[in-house]
């Protein structure tokens, strides 16, 4: 059980580095300098998001036998891992940021950013593998507050001296690794 919340934590936050979604957090931290209304819009907007997706993934789980699931899971990681190297650009000439305040900016900017991002996608995958939906929720939603929160505190410090094609590298690594694992369950069932 503390394996999905540790799991479903660990994979998003790693996914999450140098993404849209944080890059918009440093964007909005820019523009609005009130760390607390933007973080609750990210962890309300990211437990919406992730409920989704989970919603989605549990479903997709009762369609698919076990050994099934692990290969659309290993070619899922796959695809995160390459997903991941590739840096994400932002459109800043949305109004959302610029007509409401910095709660309801981040609201309804993460909720939308997020849709079809390598972390919802995560989010689908780990539903589909695990049991316990509501740690799944959880887990990629703290591992969305890991990544993002540090990023409105500290706001253009971490843009500036992160280095993150390092961190992509890791990451897309880790996800590679993910998928091998899911491979070597899969072949192991049949």
């Amino acid at each position: 059980m503390f394996d999905t919340l540790l799991i479903s934590t660990s994979i998003v936050a790693l996914a999450e580095i140098g993404d849209k979604t944080q890059l918009l957090a440093l964007l909005l931290a820019a523009r609005y300098r009130k760390p607390v209304p933007i973080i609750l819009g990210i962890l309300i907007a990211t437990l919406a998001n992730h409920f989704i997706a989970a919603g989605i993934g549990h479903q997709v789980s009762q369609l698919f036998e076990q050994s099934t699931l692990l290969w659309i899971l290993a070619a899922s990681f796959l695809a995160v891992a390459i997903w991941t190297l590739i840096p994400d650009k932002l459109d800043t000439d949305g109004h959302i940021i610029s007509k409401y305040g910095p709660f309801i900016a981040t609201l309804v900017a993460f909720f939308l950013a997020e849709m079809g991002d390598k972390t919802q996608v995560a989010t689908v995958m780990l539903a589909a593998q695990f049991d316990y939906f509501w740690l799944v929720v959880c887990g990629t939603t703290l591992g969305m507050l890991l990544a993002n929160a540090p990023v409105v505190l500290m706001g253009n410090f971490a843009a500036e001296h992160l280095p993150l094609k390092l961190i992509r590298s890791f990451a897309a690594a880790s996800f590679l690794a993910f998928a091998i694992y899911c491979v070597w369950q899969a072949m192991y069932l049949t």
